[in-house]
């Protein structure tokens, strides 16, 4: 038998997710005083569970598993079918040491250098403009890059399309209707043209460069030895080319702490590359971005009086965790500064995942987001003066998953 374990009285609380997003598991933690809650969601039982303890759990990988997490609908969009976020084992292992390759800091300071340049090179266009919509700008500059960086053609003609794509994989997380089906049709358009470079590059009809994502993923052979289909090498570079157009988000929230924090301005101006990691971390821990995770028990074990079960579905609090006043100091606020004695613990700071990204199931790109951030934070701060007019909706809603500020965040008058 479970102990005294909260269990919500809703025969099904999916309509209370959807009206409260970001903040339905931190909501019930905090009434019921607990680090965890069983919930129904979809017609099943679920366990949420929030806080540093629970993401060290949750990131064993003797006790959890992803095979059958993630629902059918978000791989029809944002994952794709039997992806990497789907595996575990040796296919899980043998995929996150490639990607894990490809993102070495080698890799990283490649996508640095392009950002650099294709962000410097928008700014003349910028000058130009009336009206600067900086996250439709920053997903195709970011499309770009990691096209560019990956080995994968793209004319200039179609990297909007491309990236507006990426986009809608990412914005149909938690969706219904209109946004549902706009992602699965980005994602069935997406898998398309990626299947067709790859089968290009097998039938040597497309030169790539050996060691970039695309050749890599086109040769690429699971622990069994057989190569990937071209559909499923394809999923699996889209994997990398998606994170990559979604910094976009974190972009946009940048510009925003920036216009809500004057006071950081200067900082950035004085204070060199330390502030400006600061920063970006400061804006991925406070700002939301992805609500929660999830995955399965691998066998049964008991935590916290509650015995989980084989199978269970167990949904980790992300933005929960990254505002836990028991880890943060005044977590509502937005202070840098916090992360001057950070101690890298990473079970407490969980904006893309927690635990080990070589070991487990974090994203292994957070690098490259620090550091493309750093480099439009950068822009904005230090290289570009700018006019945020008022006649702009610059709130976000945390019931809407994923969210950013309504408007985009405009710019006019860039100088």
């Amino acid at each position: 038998m479970n102990g005294e374990v909260p269990k919500d009285q809703s025969l099904d609380n999916s309509l209370a997710l959807m009206q409260e997003g970001y903040e339905f598991i931190r909501n019930r933690c905090r009434k019921y005083g607990a680090d965890l809650f069983e919930a129904r969601l979809l017609g099943q039982k679920v366990v949420c569970m929030t806080g540093e303890e629970a993401a060290r759990i949750f990131y064993d990988n003797e006790k959890f598993q992803r095979k059958g997490a993630a629902p059918k609908r978000v791989q029809k969009t944002l994952f794709g079918v039997n992806a990497i976020q789907t595996k575990d084992g040796a296919v899980h292992h043998c995929r996150k040491m490639l990607f894990m390759s490809l993102l070495s800091p080698e890799g990283v300071n490649q996508l640095k250098s392009l950002a650099e340049v294709h962000f410097q090179e928008a700014v003349s266009r910028w000058k130009k403009m009336e009206r600067v919509v900086l996250f439709d700008e920053a997903e195709v500059i970011l499309c770009k890059i990691a096209c560019e960086w990956a080995g994968v053609p793209l004319t200039e003609e179609e990297a909007k399309e491309r990236a507006e794509d990426f986009s809608a994989m990412v914005d149909a997380f938690g969706a219904v209707g209109p946004r549902h089906w706009k992602g699965r049709r980005a994602r069935t358009s997406a898998e398309e043209w990626i299947t067709g470079v790859i089968e290009k590059v097998r039938t040597s009809e497309l030169d790539t460069r050996q060691g970039s994502a695309l050749h890599s993923w086109a040769v690429h052979r699971d622990p069994d030895g057989e190569p990937l289909d071209a559909n499923m090498a394809a999923i699996e570079l889209i994997n990398v080319l998606r994170p990559i157009v979604a910094i976009a988000t974190f972009i946009t929230f940048s510009a925003l702490a920036l216009h809500e924090h004057p006071e950081c301005r200067e900082k950035l101006r004085t204070e060199g590359d330390e502030y400006k990691e600061w920063f970006a971390e400061e804006v991925r821990r406070y700002y939301p971005f992805g609500p929660f995770v999830g995955a399965r028990v691998k066998q049964p074990f008991t935590w916290q009086n509650y015995n989980f079960a084989e199978g269970q579905l167990v949904l980790l609090d992300m933005y929960g965790t990254n505002h836990d006043y028991r880890l943060w100091e005044f977590p509502e606020q937005f202070h840098p500064e916090r992360f001057r004695d950070w101690d890298g613990n990473l079970f407490k700071f969980i904006p893309q995942g927690g635990g080990d990204p070589a070991k487990g199931h974090r994203c292994p790109g957070e690098g490259v987001t620090v550091e493309v951030m750093k480099v439009c934070i950068d822009l904005l701060a230090n290289k570009i003066t700018y006019e945020v007019p008022e006649d702009q909706d610059l709130t976000y809603s945390l019931t809407r998953m994923p969210t950013r500020p309504q408007s985009g965040f405009i710019l006019t008058n860039v100088e």
